[in-house]
C-alpha cells in the first residue's frame, strides 16, 4: 500500500499531513510512503528528514496522486476549492483520501469526489465519543486556534494580561471575555489565566460551567431558555434569532467591561451566530481588542472581516480564518498524529479494511464507490437517504487494483 503527502496548496498553508516522526511505523507496517517535495519545509521539516525517516521524495505531483492508495492532506478539496480543483483530474477510482474537506460547508465538493469514484473520509465528521478523540482533527486544531488567539489579542492591547505590584504603582490585571466554551474556548481560557488575566466566559450549553470555572474562570450566567442547545454530537445547535436577540442584549454588558473578547461560537455547516453588535462594540473601552475565530462563516461579531484587521470606534477586531498555520510545526505533529492513528483503523497490515461496521469509519466516510454515502451531506445535497449497511454484513475490503 501506498501512502502519499502533497504539499498543501491553500494559500498561505504551513502545515503537512505527515510529519517525518510519522513515517516509520507506517514503514514497519508494510505500506510505502511517498512525499511531495517540499512538503513540509513551510512546517519546518526538510525532505532530508522524510528520506532518512524512509518516506520517498516525488517531484511529480500528478504521478504522486496516481500512484498512491491513500492520499492524506490537510486541506482535501472542500477546504480548498480553487486551488484543490487542480489536482481531480489526477485522482483515480478507488482512490483513499482521508483530509478536513468542510463536507458540511462545502458538500458540493464531496460530489465532486464520489464522481471520480474516490472513497473519501472526511476528518470533521469523526463521530465525538472517546474512542475517536485521537483522531479529532477539529478539536487538534481548535487547541491551537484558541492558544494563538490569547497571544494575538496580548500582543495588540495596549495593557498587559497580569496583575503587576511595582515601584511604580499597580497595574490592574486585563480582563478577559471568552464566548463559546468549546476546545477552542476553554483552551483560550487556559492560555489567558496563565498569562495573568481576569477572565470571565460564556456557553449556551449549562453543562460546561463546572469545565470552566475549573480553569479560573467565571461562568457568565444569562436567564435564557438554553434546553436543545447542544447536538447528539457534543455540538452547539442554531438557535432561533429571537434567542439570538436577547442574548445579544445580555451580552453587551460584559463585552462592555471587557478588554479583550475572544468568541469562538461555531456551528458545523452554518453561518456564525452574531453575538456581538455594532452598539456592543461602540460600548467597548478604545483599545480593545476582539479576536473573532468565527470569522470563517461570517463570524459572531457584526463588523468582523474575514482575514482581516479593522478598528471600529477605537476597538481592533481580528478575523483569522486559519491560526493553526500560523504554529506549523506543532500543528502538523497534532494532525499527524490523528490521521495515522485513523489510518489504524481502516488498515490491516499493509492493506486497506473499511468495516462499515464501527460507528467511527462509518460516522467518517463521505463518499465511496462513486457515491455520497454520509447522511449529513446527503441531506444538504438533497438526495434520498441511503439504506444502512445491515447489522452483521462484512467489512468492506477496499484495496482497488491501479
Amino acid at each position: 500500500m501506498i501512502i502519499s503527502v502533497p504539499k498543501e496548496t491553500y494559500p498561505g498553508e504551513r502545515r503537512v499531513a505527515l510529519v517525518p516522526a510519522s513515517v516509520p511505523p507506517l514503514i514497519k507496517s508494510g505500506s510505502r510512503v511517498e512525499i511531495e517535495a517540499g512538503a513540509g519545509i513551510a512546517a519546518g521539516f526538510l525532505d532530508e528528514a522524510y528520506r532518512t525517516a524512509g518516506a520517498e521524495i516525488v517531484t511529480d505531483r500528478r504521478q504522486l496522486f496516481q500512484s498512491a492508495d491513500v492520499v492524506l492532506q490537510v486541506r482535501g478539496l472542500g477546504a480548498n476549492a480553487h486551488a484543490g480543483a487542480a489536482d481531480l483530474d489526477s485522482m483515480r477510482e478507488g482512490l483513499v483520501l482521508a483530509a478536513p474537506c468542510d463536507p458540511l460547508g462545502n458538500p458540493a465538493a464531496v460530489r465532486q469526489l464520489a464522481e471520480r469514484g474516490v472513497t473519501l473520509f472526511a476528518m470533521e465528521l469523526i463521530p465525538r465519543i472517546t474512542r475517536a478523540q485521537s483522531m479529532d482533527v477539529l478539536s487538534s486544531m481548535a487547541t491551537i486556534a484558541g492558544y494563538k488567539a490569547v497571544l494575538l489579542a496580548a500582543d495588540r492591547l495596549p495593557k498587559m494580561f497580569p496583575l503587576m505590584m511595582t515601584a511604580a504603582g499597580t497595574l490592574t490585571p486585563a480582563k478577559v471575555f471568552v464566548i463559546g466554551a468549546g476546545v477552542a474556548g476553554l483552551q483560550a481560557i487556559a492560555s489567558a489565566r496563565r498569562l495573568g488575566a481576569v477572565v470571565h466566559a460564556y456557553d449556551v450549553r449549562p453543562a460546561v460551567k463546572e469545565q470552566v470555572e475549573s480553569l479560573g474562570a467565571k461562568f457568565v450566567e444569562m436567564p435564557l431558555e438554553t434546553t436543545g442547545a447542544e447536538t447528539a454530537g457534543g455540538y452547539a445547535k442554531q438557535l432561533g434569532e429571537e434567542f439570538y436577540q436577547k442574548q445579544r442584549e445580555l451580552m453587551a454588558r460584559t463585552v462592555a467591561a471587557s478588554d479583550v473578547c475572544i468568541t469562538t461560537a461555531a456551528i458545523p455547516g452554518k453561518p456564525s451566530p452574531r453575538l456581538i453588535t455594532a452598539d456592543a462594540v461602540r460600548g467597548m473601552v478604545p483599545g480593545s481588542v476582539i479576536v473573532d475565530l468565527a470569522a470563517e462563516r461570517g463570524g459572531n461579531c457584526e463588523l468582523t472581516k474575514a482575514d482581516q484587521a479593522v478598528v471600529e470606534h477605537g476597538v481592533m477586531i481580528f478575523g483569522p480564518t486559519n491560526l493553526p498555520s500560523e504554529v506549523p510545526t506543532h500543528a502538523s505533529q497534532m494532525l499527524a498524529k490523528n490521521l495515522t492513528n485513523f489510518l489504524k483503523l481502516i488498515t490491516r497490515g499493509n492493506e486497506l479494511h473499511i468495516n462499515l461496521q464501527d460507528e467511527v469509519v462509518r460516522g467518517t466516510l463521505a463518499a465511496t464507490r462513486k457515491e455520497v454515502v454520509s447522511p449529513q451531506v446527503r441531506d444538504l445535497l438533497g438526495l434520498e437517504p441511503l439504506k444502512t449497511p445491515a447489522e452483521g454484513s462484512p467489512p468492506v475490503d477496499h484495496l482497488a487494483a491501479k
